[in-house]
C-alpha cells in the first residue's frame, strides 16, 4: 500500500479540507501522539474524506519520520493526500543541498507545506537574514520542490500580524510563493488575534493585489477561529486548514467539525465524499478517544448536548416540529435529538457500522432494535465503542448469530504486585480457563500486572491457539469515569492489538483498573481468533 492511492481524490480540487490534528493538533497540551496513534487517527480522516492530511515534520523527529515511512505502506488512502510539513530551506544555502528539504522528499508525500516568514520582523530577528533573502528562500525551496515532482502549499506564518505591520512585504511573500509555483499560499493567524471583520478584509484585499490562490489557517484565542475560517472564504480562500475537535496549541485551531458542517450546510459546497457528513459525530469522538480526551459534551454539531432538549416549553414545541429549536436535522452530522440526557445510538448507524464490518443484519428491526438498547445499557456503564471496533463487533454479531464467540472460557484469575524491602516490584498473574474442554492453569510475571495477565493467557492458550503467538499489544489507556468518588470510581480501558498486519481496539470496563483490562484483553483475543479465521471452540 502507497500514499500514491491518494492521487485520485473521489472530490474536485476548486476546494481544500487540510487537516492538521497529526501536526499543529498534536501540540496540545496533553497530547502526546504515538506512531500508532498518529496512523488510527490518519485512518480516521481519511474515512471523513478530508482532502489533505498533514503529518508532522519528518527528519524533525523520528517519531514523524517513522510514520511517514509506515504511512506508505501502512495505509491506501482512499480520499486524502499525505502532506508533510517543513520549513524553507536555511538562509545562506541551497534547496537542493538543505538537509531538511531533502527529509521532506524522502518522505514521499505526495505534497509538501513549507512555513515561510511573512512578518519582517521575524525575518530580522528569527531568522537573522535580509528580506529579499528570505523572499529568495522561499522562492528557490518552493521551485526546487515542484522541480521533485511535489506539489506545494506555503503557510504564511505570522501572516496578519506582518500585514499589519508591513503590508507590502507581507504581500511580497504571497507573491514570490505563488509565482515560485506554489499551488495554494495560506495567510496564518498565527497568535490567533483577529476577528472575523479584519479576516475578511485582508484576505479579500490579498486576493486581488496578488492573484494566488489563497487558504487561511486561524488559531482560536479569540474564540473566533471558526468564525475567521468561514469569513476567509467569504473574502475568496478556497482552503481552509482545521484540527479535530479544534486540538491545538494555546486554546487551539479552528475546528474541522463545525468548519466542515457549516461549509456544506450553510454554504452548499460539497467538500467531502457522498454521505460521508453523517459520519462527523462518530470521527469526532473515534478521534478523542485515541487521543484519550474526554469528547466535550457542548461541542456544536458533535456534542452529545449538541442537540439536547429539556422538558418544559421546548418540549412542547419540539412535538409538533423539531425544527422549531434545531438549526439542522441532527442525523445530517451522525447526531440524535435527545429529550433525556442518554447516549443511544440510531438505528441508522447501528445499520451502517454493521455494514461497514461486514455483519449482514438483514434488514432485521428487531434485531438492530436489541443490538441499540444493548449499546445503550452498555454506554450507561460507561463503555464506549467509538474506539473500540472489535468490541462492537463481537457485541453485533453476538446478537446477529443468537450467541457468544468463544474461544476460552474464563475459570478465574489472579493478579498479584509485590512491593519488596529493596525497592524492587514483581507483578505475577495466574489464570484459570477452559478451552476445548480442556482446562489450564498458567502462570505468568510481567512489567505490570496487566502485562502479566497477557503473558498468563498466552502461556496457557498458545499451545491449543498458537495464532496468539503473532498478538502484540500496542497501546494502552486508562480512563476514570464519573463515580462515586476517589477509587471507588468507575474505570474504563481501551487496548489496542496488532498481528502484525492490523491493528483493532477492545474496551473493558469495571470497578478496577485490572478488571476493565481483563474485559479488554478476552475481546481483544477474541476478535484476533476471529479475524484469523479460528472456528469456535466453545
Amino acid at each position: 500500500m502507497t500514499t500514491e492511492n491518494a492521487e485520485a481524490s473521489p472530490l474536485d480540487d476548486s476546494f481544500h479540507v487540510f487537516d492538521t490534528t497529526l501536526r499543529d493538533g498534536a501540540q496540545r497540551e496533553g497530547i502526546n501522539l504515538t506512531v500508532a496513534d498518529k496512523l488510527t487517527i490518519a485512518r480516521h480522516l481519511d474515512d471523513f474524506g478530508v482532502g489533505f492530511i498533514e503529518g508532522g515534520w519528518p527528519g524533525a523527529n523520528p517519531r514523524d519520520t517513522e510514520f511517514f515511512a509506515r504511512a506508505r505502506q501502512e495505509i491506501a488512502f482512499r480520499n486524502a493526500r499525505l502532506v508533510a510539513f517543513g520549513a524553507t530551506r536555511r538562509a545562506g544555502g541551497t534547496a537542493a543541498e538543505d538537509p531538511q528539504v531533502k527529509a521532506l522528499l524522502d518522505s514521499g508525500a505526495p505534497v509538501v507545506t513549507l512555513v515561510a516568514k511573512s512578518h519582517d520582523r521575524h525575518v530580522e530577528l528569527a531568522l537573522r537574514t535580509t528580506l529579499e533573502e528570505n523572499l529568495e528562500m522561499v522562492r528557490d525551496t518552493v521551485s526546487h520542490l515542484r522541480e521533485q515532482g511535489r506539489r506545494v502549499f506555503v503557510d504564511c506564518e505570522h501572516f496578519f500580524d506582518g500585514y499589519k505591520a508591513n503590508p507590502d512585504y507581507a504581500k511580497a511573500v504571497v507573491r514570490a510563493a505563488h509565482e515560485a509555483g506554489a499551488d495554494v499560499v495560506v495567510l496564518c493567524d498565527t497568535n490567533g488575534g483577529m476577528l472575523p471583520a479584519q479576516i475578511q478584509a485582508v484576505v479579500a484585499t490579498v486576493l486581488a493585489d496578488t492573484g494566488a490562490r489563497l487558504g487561511i489557517h486561524a488559531q482560536d484565542d479569540t474564540g473566533c477561529a471558526v468564525a475567521n475560517t468561514l469569513a476567509a472564504v467569504d473574502a475568496g480562500a478556497t482552503h481552509v486548514q482545521c484540527t479535530a475537535n479544534g486540538y491545538g496549541e494555546r486554546v487551539g485551531n479552528a475546528n474541522l467539525f463545525p468548519v466542515v458542517a457549516a461549509l456544506e450546510l450553510k454554504y452548499d459546497k460539497r467538500v467531502l465524499p457522498p454521505g460521508a457528513l453523517a459520519e462527523t459525530t462518530r470521527i469526532s469522538h473515534a478521534i478523542a478517544e485515541v487521543v484519550n480526551l474526554t469528547p466535550s459534551t457542548h461541542q456544536p454539531y458533535v456534542g452529545v448536548s449538541a442537540f439536547a432538549h429539556k422538558a418544559g416549553l421546548h418540549a412542547s414545541a419540539i412535538k409538533v416540529d423539531p425544527d422549531l429549536y434545531q438549526h439542522i436535522d441532527p442525523e445530517l452530522v451522525g447526531n440524535t435529538m435527545r429529550m433525556l440526557v442518554s447516549d443511544m445510538a440510531g438505528r441508522a448507524s447501528i445499520e451502517l457500522k454493521g455494514k461497514e464490518l461486514g455483519v449482514d443484519l438483514g434488514g432485521d428491526r428487531a434485531l438492530v432494535s436489541r443490538v441499540v438498547e444493548r449499546v445503550k445499557e452498555r454506554e450507561l456503564q460507561g463503555y464506549t465503542y467509538e474506539a473500540a471496533d472489535a468490541s462492537f463487533e463481537l457485541l453485533l454479531r453476538e446478537e446477529a448469530e443468537g450467541r457468544a464467540r468463544r474461544y476460552f472460557r474464563t475459570e478465574s484469575w489472579r493478579a498479584i504486585v509485590e512491593d519488596r524491602p529493596d525497592g524492587t516490584h514483581a507483578n505475577e498473574a495466574t489464570v484459570k480457563l477452559w478451552a476445548k474442554g480442556e482446562r489450564i492453569v498458567a502462570t505468568a510475571e510481567g512489567n505490570g500486572p496487566v502485562n502479566a495477565l497477557d503473558r498468563a493467557i498466552r502461556v496457557g492458550l498458545e499451545r491449543i491457539y498458537p495464532q496468539l503467538a503473532k498478538f502484540e499489544l500496542t497501546d494502552y489507556k486508562v480512563r476514570i469515569l464519573e463515580g462515586r468518588h476517589g477509587t471507588e470510581s468507575t474505570t474504563r480501558v481501551l487496548v489496542t492489538t496488532s498481528d502484525g498486519n492490523a491493528e483493532w481496539s477492545t474496551v473493558g470496563v469495571g470497578e478496577n483498573v485490572i478488571a476493565a483490562s481483563w474485559q479488554a484483553l478476552e475481546d481483544a483475543f477474541t476478535y484476533g481468533l476471529l479475524r484469523a479465521g479460528v472456528d469456535p471452540a466453545e
